[in-house]
């Protein structure tokens, strides 16, 4: 048999045309599995927690712990809807997508007004894990809105390592949340009308993170303060500043005047403010004086201890134990770093 080169090129041609469409088809096979994975390995549903009125406008779902575990799921942070005449606004929508379609079945149970946007607070993940439910539900529009650094920062490494992270703290509940960055950048005095109700950006600098908004609920006179202050927990404060936190209360204080303050962990109330500087002060003052002694950092602990303000919050101040001597730690090196 003889098979000239014209039909031994044809031959060929027709055999890799046959190759690339069964390529196609294998990878488009492959692709539709994964997306079957993907909806297979979601983490399970978070259990219906209550949404609380804290005010007119104001109703928090609150999380039951301050650090995540495979028994919370993530639910460590406070998911807030502020509800006005046009609609309503997410302030911080948790740790992962499957708190958020939780907190969003809350919400529809008490009002079919339409989510007009969410307000993160800050980079850490469990504020802003559950931003894609109300995208998912309310569309790809949906503001989202942060400080550029906030937003930054989600979208770059530090919200990988945010989202890695919760899965492995959780043990895998979080499975399936995707990373959904702020969209849409605000500054301090930037407001939000909801007609009735006036959401106030409040930014005065680096206290828990270097970019906090903090939202002054205007006529309920409530204030969202993220993890700026806390309830009964210590905050992270790695990449915040005692210094800052203090000047922070202050400014809020005069310019906000806030009945409520309305924490990402913990209970909102009047004191939460007093509660949560007074114990920082103890931990910043302490360190302060051991600076000006020239007691070394390995003997700061024991001086902060002293502090009554300290001293006499450590029973009922979650995680006190396993973080106290880190917190000491940064306040110390604050303190030398104030000196130059």
């Amino acid at each position: 048999m003889t098979i000239d080169r014209r039909g031994l090129l044809a031959g060929v041609a027709a055999a890799g045309g046959a190759l690339t469409l069964a390529m196609t088809d294998l990878w488009s096979g492959i692709a539709e599995a994964a997306n079957d994975v993907e909806a297979f390995i979601k983490g399970p549903p978070v259990p219906d927690r209550p949404l609380t009125a804290i005010s007119r406008h104001v109703f928090v779902i609150e999380a039951p712990d301050g650090f995540p575990t495979p028994e919370n799921q993530g639910l460590m942070s406070n998911v807030t809807f502020v509800v006005g005449d046009k609609g309503v606004v997410v302030v911080d929508s948790g740790a992962s997508v499957q708190i958020a379609e939780m907190a969003i079945r809350q919400l529809e149970a008490m009002t079919r007004k339409p989510v007009v946007g969410i307000v993160n607070t800050h980079y850490h993940g469990d504020h802003w894990l559950g931003n894609d439910a109300f995208v998912q539900k309310w569309g790809k529009d949906l503001p989202i809105w942060a400080m550029a650094g906030t937003r930054a920062a989600i979208a770059g490494a530090t919200g990988t390592l945010w989202h890695d992270s919760m899965i492995k703290w959780t043990n895998q509940a979080t499975l399936g949340t995707p990373i959904v960055p702020p969209n849409t950048d605000i500054e301090h005095g930037f407001e939000i009308s909801l007609g009735d109700v006036t959401l106030r950006m409040h930014h005065y600098g680096r206290a828990h993170t270097p970019a906090d908004i903090d939202v002054e609920v205007v006529e309920d006179g409530v204030c969202c303060v993220g993890d700026v202050l806390m309830d009964r927990r210590i905050a992270n404060m790695d990449d915040g500043s005692y210094k800052g936190t203090f000047e922070t209360i202050d400014k809020l204080t005069a310019a906000a005047k806030p009945k409520i303050w309305l924490p990402a962990h913990g209970k909102p109330g009047p004191g939460v403010a007093q509660w949560h500087r007074e114990l920082f002060e103890g931990i910043w003052e302490r360190c302060v004086e051991a600076v000006d002694k020239s007691i070394p950092l390995d003997r700061a602990l024991a001086e902060v201890m002293k502090d009554p303000r300290v001293a006499s919050r450590a029973a009922e101040t979650k995680g006190f134990d396993r973080n106290i001597g880190k917190y000491v730690s940064l306040a110390y090196l604050e303190a030398e770093q104030a000196q130059f």
